[in-house]
């Protein structure tokens, strides 16, 4: 959707991975040789999703895995589509020996492009699986491919730049990349200034957060909109530690968010408007190759939002709305009612602290807060 008198719509989700057992359905799979302790082929992870829910394709159209999202971003017709690329995209058979590497093949790039993805955040604990030379590999590919990358880049200054997006009237989206450690990132992954990485925080503390908005504020313009996009947080469970919400709260306090999109999660955790921005601690996982793997059923990882935040042209947040879905065949499919209101009620008391509540409307989720 264009900027107009009624706001900017922005899409933005958590984790989209498309590698291993994702990339092995498209139509250029990588090698599917794995290095972990009890699955060597990404094959296996496509076996253990038709064993969970019956046999699918191979080869796949590139907006295969997309499923029913694609009608309904068309419908909402954001100005900006802005994902966290949970993937290195490379050839490369050189792993980095960390127990999971995840790796999507170049030639499956279309995939991005089906969904009119804008942006890819790639400040996360998995950019690097295959080291710097997959690094280089997934930037130069997007870049060829058109596609926005934030958080990560040849050096420090390039994994500091904001991925720029133009808005109508003559205004920008920018949107900044930033990882944190307690998603697991490892610490020399940093991004330097004669070193490829990403833009690694040192920590969550209140100098962090004044240094960090000092660098946005520096390379934003009057009319700009500030998405920060960040890597944060363990797996599982709904508790947001103090650290980052203070973090958050600083950054919009300096003048340097407009919306803070929080991802690592597997599933979605509470969210929080605050002086009129909107925070986003936990956006769960989109599209995975989870199917099949049993374990922290109660937090429901199976099921995924799409988040459709509609911003005022000064910033603040006018409207929320979450479309939810369920992963099933490696396809989101619209979540059945029963699975909507499981969601509603779970955010609702989990985002009832931070003040804000969920309500459900013909199975999507709408937000209101005081």
């Amino acid at each position: 959707m264009e900027a107009g008198q009624d706001g900017i719509t922005l899409f933005l989700c958590g984790d989209v991975m498309l590698g291993r057992g994702i990339d092995q359905i498209m139509h250029c799979p990588s090698d599917p040789t794995l290095y972990e302790s009890y699955v060597t082929s990404a094959l296996g992870y496509v076996e253990l999703a038709e064993r969970a829910h019956g046999s699918m394709p191979r080869d796949c159209p590139f907006d295969y895995v997309w499923g029913d999202a694609l009608s309904d971003l068309d419908a909402a017709r954001p100005a900006a589509r802005i994902v966290n690329l949970e993937t290195s995209i490379t050839t490369s058979m050189s792993p980095v020996p960390k127990g999971i590497n995840y790796k999507m093949h170049p030639g499956n790039v279309p995939c991005l492009k089906a969904a009119g993805v804008d942006c890819c955040v790639l400040a996360n604990n998995h950019v690097l699986d295959w080291g710097q030379a997959g690094l280089l590999e997934t930037l130069s590919t997007l870049k060829r491919e058109g596609i926005g990358a934030a958080g990560a880049g040849t050096d420090l200054a390039e994994a500091e730049k904001p991925a720029e997006i133009a808005l109508a009237g003559g205004s920008r989206l920018l949107v900044f990349g930033l990882g944190s450690a307690t998603s697991g990132i490892p610490r020399d992954w940093a991004a330097r200034q004669d070193r490829p990485g990403v833009w690694l925080l040192p920590d969550l503390s209140p100098a962090a957060a004044s240094r960090t908005a000092e660098r946005i504020l520096t390379m934003r313009k009057a009319g700009d909109l500030i998405v920060v996009s960040i890597h944060w947080g363990s797996n599982w469970g709904y508790e947001v530690p103090q650290e980052q919400r203070s973090f958050a709260h600083a950054l919009i306090d300096a003048g340097a968010c407009d919306l803070l999109h929080g991802h690592s999660s597997h599933h979605p955790r509470p969210m929080e408007i605050y002086k009129g921005r909107l925070v986003l601690y936990g956006c769960g996982d989109f599209i995975t190759d989870y199917e099949g793997i049993y374990g922290y059923e109660q937090y429901r990882g199976d099921l995924a939002l799409a988040y459709l935040a509609r911003c005022a042209r000064e910033g603040g947040l006018a409207e929320l709305t979450l479309v939810p879905y369920q992963m099933h065949r490696f396809r989101l499919r619209r979540a059945s009612k029963e699975d909507a209101a499981w969601l509603r009620a779970t955010l609702d008391r989990e985002s009832a602290p931070f003040g804000t509540h969920i309500a459900l409307k013909d199975k999507r989720l709408a937000a209101a807060w005081q």
